[in-house]
């Protein structure tokens, strides 16, 4: 089940190493949703806790996020596994590359590949 969601980075926690081979790392999404901003954390794991370095806390993000949940001694969890991370002002910011029309005359030092 995959997800994403937009919202502000209100809080990033440090990568923490949960075993030997395994590391995660949490961070809360304050989210514009109804009358109430919500405040939803999500989780990072192993590789993929790097993603958040690059941002700082107030940055608007869209996060991409399965559901996971599980049963541990007869209770039972939910979590909300982000594996992608976009800053919000690229996703609007960045122009789409310019069309090439048969018949363009291009120098070839300007062609953007």
């Amino acid at each position: 089940m995959a997800f994403e969601v937009n919202g502000k980075l209100h809080r990033a926690f440090d990568t923490e190493q949960k075993t030997e081979k395994f590391r995660a790392r949490e961070f809360v999404l304050e989210v514009e949703e109804g009358q109430y901003p919500q405040l939803v954390k999500f989780q990072l794991t192993q590789e993929k806790c790097d993603l958040l370095d690059n941002y700082n806390e107030g940055d608007e993000l869209t996060v991409h996020f399965d559901l996971r949940g599980r049963e541990w001694n007869g209770k039972y969890f939910t979590n909300l596994n982000a594996w992608r991370i976009d800053s919000v002002a690229t996703n609007t910011e960045t122009p789409p590359p310019p069309e090439l029309r048969p018949g363009d005359n291009l120098d070839p030092d300007e062609i953007p590949f």
